[in-house]
Parts: C-alpha cells; structure tokens; sequence
C-alpha cells in the first residue's frame, strides 16, 4: 500500500506545532516535482514554517481542493508503546504521531500523484497543507492571503480531517482569549486598602459562567450537534504571589466554542461591558491603574456548508454510502476556506479522531484503503 509508505516517511518528520515544518513541506515540494508538478510555498513570518499550495491538471480553470495541516501536536507526558516518530504496524492498525490527525489523508492524497500526472485531467485537482493549525488556524492564513490573488480558485473544497470517512459539513467555530487583570498589591491584613485581582477575576468568571447557562438553556439550538448550543469555558488561571498579599495581578483564558449561526460578538461584548461597567468602577475608585485586558489567542469561524451545496452532493457521489451530511465536534480549517477565499468545502477523511492527541495514536488501515479507493473515484470523476 502506497499510503502506508508515505504515511511512514510523513510520521518521521517531528512537525510538532513548536517546531519546523519546513522539511517535511520541501519532501512534498519535491516529491510533486519528481512528477512534474509545481508547487508554490507560502513561509511564515519568520521563515521557519511554511505552507504549499500546487495544481495538478489545467491551472485556467476551477478544481477540486485536498486540504489539510502539517503540524502535530506534542507528545510530551505520553506513555506510547513505540516511538511516536517512527511508524509502527500492528493487528491492522498504524501507530505514530499524526497518523489519525492528519497525515494519513495527506499520505493517501500523495499516494495519488503518479496516476493523476500521467491522466489528462478535465478538471484540476489543487493540493493545500498549512502549518500551525492545532495552534488556531494560523498558517492557513497567510495561504488564504496567495489563494485570494490567485486568477482562478478551487470550487470546492474537502479538508481531510479525521471522520472515519463520513461526510461532515458542518462544525462549530471557537475564539479563545486572554483577560489580564490589574490590580493593586497591599498587605492582606487590610484588604480594602488594595484591589484583589484574583477575586475581580472570579467575578468575571462567574459572568461567564452565568452566560454559559444561558445559552444552554435557552440557545440557540441546533440538534447536528450533541452539545446543540453555543458553550463558553474558563480555562487556565495564575494570579497573586503570597497568601499574605492582596493579589496584584491575574490572568486566565476562556473560550467560545459557537455554532456557525451563533456569532460570538455579542458574547465578548457582553463579557468585556460587565469587567468595564460592572467592576472596573468599584476598582479604579481604589487605584486608577487597576482594570481589564483581554487579547485574542486564536479563533476559526464555523462550518455551515448548506446540504444541497454541490460539493456535498459531489462528495456523497463519491462515498456511495446515501449518508446525509452530518457535523463534527472538532473545529477545521475548513470554515475559514468557505468564509474567507468562498470555497465551499466539507471535511471528510480517514481515522478515527478520538485517536487523535492520544498516547499510541493509530489508524485503521482498512482506513487508509477506504481513503484510497475514494480518491481513485475522485480522479475518476474528474477525467
């Protein structure tokens, strides 16, 4: 199976989101060159990190996009079995980092090149892999940026993801963000000389926690999901030095996971008027300086590709199973390809991603042969 080799040379590569990606884009780069297609590399900033971007077939008109992300996410505090850089095979499963999440579908997307530079293909086949996207969707960024000056762009889109290859078209977006607060530091034998910033932020956290029951009880609601409702979540908090110390500072993040038809705007404006309204007053009475600061740590918008979109009719041609489209808990880079270049696109790909991030991530390789033999009807399709 050429898949499975390709997916050991792609699992060799540590692409841990902190790290480069740069080695394993430049063995695609030049892999497709081997054959004759060109591929266009989008770096980061920095240099150290980089997109590709390649067409194969008639660059004058409109394709079908394979999409999907590089990055891996770490494996720090794992107990694997095997070395997770290094593909193992057993009992019909593939073990490494990334196999699930996603190299799996980028080994089977690969493993299709020879066939189709050697077809006379009708329509174009356009091949996507970002980095940095289980850190926010970040490289897909800057490819979105060259995809917009492109002449012609895809139309449509399938982003790879792990859905034990059923079609999904729809997945809730998430903002995640940062609340610093400022405080003033005293002695605590006489509290209300000093502003406590760890118990200002607990009162934000309770507003939070308050808008988050609302939304739960009264949605908006949507029945593909089963959380059918916008969630918000406090995560990590840091805050003081001494318990003998009023708090001077505290930080801790929160998110938003929000169905494609529910915003979040009106949520952080909520949540930014009651820290500016409701607290700061009481806080700067005391100190001038004390207050809120809230910064965006990474967000992605939803997925709501209608069900007669026609590449949800032409991806459920190309699965012959009937299924009606269906959504996925996880988010995608699939909604940023829909919301910022208009690529209609779904998520459909091979693994299981309740493997995904675990200690001894696998893939079926029944999996890796179902993956196979859609992307052979794909290119059936397209000739």
């Amino acid at each position: 199976m050429e898949s499975l080799a390709l997916l050991n040379t792609l699992v060799g590569f540590d692409t841990t989101s902190r790290l480069s990606n740069q080695m394993l884009i430049h063995f695609v780069k030049n892999y497709l060159a081997g054959f004759g297609v060109e591929s266009r590399i989008v770096d980061s900033e920095d240099g150290s990190k980089a997109s590709l971007y390649a067409t194969i077939g008639p660059t004058d008109r409109p394709g079908v996009m394979l999409a999907g992300h590089t990055d891996v996410v770490p494996v720090d505090g794992q107990d694997w079995r095997s070395d997770p850089f290094n593909l193992h095979v057993a009992d019909g499963k593939a073990y490494g980092r990334g196999a699930a999440d996603m190299k799996g579908f980028i080994a089977c997307v690969l493993a299709q090149v020879p066939r189709l530079s050697r077809t006379a293909l009708r329509t174009p086949i356009h091949l996507a892999l970002s980095y940095d996207e289980e850190i926010g969707c970040i490289g897909v960024r800057r490819l979105l940026e060259v995809l917009g000056g492109l002449p012609v762009l895809p139309a449509m889109g399938i982003v790879g993801e792990p859905t034990s290859m059923r079609l999904a078209a729809a997945h809730k977006g998430k903002t995640a963000w940062r609340a610093t607060v400022t405080g003033k530091p005293g002695h605590s034998s006489d509290p209300a000389a000093g502003v406590n910033a760890v118990e200002c932020a607990a009162e934000l956290v309770c507003h939070i926690r308050r808008l988050a029951a609302q939304r739960r009880e009264q949605g908006p609601f949507d029945p593909l999901y089963n959380v059918p409702y916008t969630t918000l979540h406090v995560g990590p908090m840091q805050g003081g030095n001494a318990l003998n110390i009023i708090p001077g500072y505290c930080v801790f993040d929160f998110e938003i996971r929000h169905l494609a038809n529910d915003p979040p705007d009106s949520l952080l404006t909520a949540i930014r008027s009651h820290a500016q309204d409701m607290l700061t007053p009481a806080m700067r009475a005391v100190s001038p300086e004390c207050g809120f600061h809230f910064a965006e740590l990474a967000s992605y918008p939803g997925l709501l590709t209608p069900p007669d979109a026609e590449v949800v009719r032409f991806v459920q041609g190309l699965l012959a199973d009937g299924s009606q489209p269906g959504s996925i808990a996880f988010g995608t880079e699939a909604g940023l390809y829909s919301e910022r270049c208009g690529i209609p696109t779904v998520v459909c790909g091979p693994g299981d991603i309740a493997q995904a991030h675990q200690a001894d991530e696998w893939i079926a390789l029944d999996q890796l042969a179902a993956c196979d033999r859609f992307l052979d009807r794909l290119l059936d399709r397209l000739v």
